[in-house]
């Protein structure tokens, strides 16, 4: 009987060795798997970030011209306002008034 206690007791030390060893094993391939994934979510996030970036600088660039003929084109506008305005205030304050009372008709009826 005591053959059997101590081959019992054998075979749960190498079973808890066996378990340790396992668990040590699955802890470290957890734990480098994860540091892979941690790897790649960072390696993919600044690629992401990088094509980000130049795709705003192109498109920055892209539409820069098109920014300055716009703000050209809205000054020159300014200034034809303010000068037909000075010639003729009579004439202007009409239109103003006109152009208003348009757009008051057009949005009441649009709420209705």
């Amino acid at each position: 009987m005591p053959d059997q206690f101590a081959y019992a007791s054998e075979e749960a030390q190498q079973a808890r060795e066996a378990v340790n060893n396992a668990t040590d094993h699955g802890q470290r391939a957890l734990s480098e798997a994860l540091g892979a994934a941690e790897r790649t979510i960072i390696s993919a996030t600044k690629a992401a970030e990088r094509a980000l970036k130049d795709s705003l600088e192109a498109l920055r660039a892209q539409t820069s011209s098109y920014t300055d003929e716009a703000r050209q084109h809205f000054e020159e506008g300014q200034r034809f306002v303010a000068e037909h305005v000075r010639q003729r205030p009579l004439t202007a304050t009409l239109a103003g008034l006109g152009v208003g009372l348009l757009l008051g008709l057009l949005l009441s009826n649009r709420s209705k």
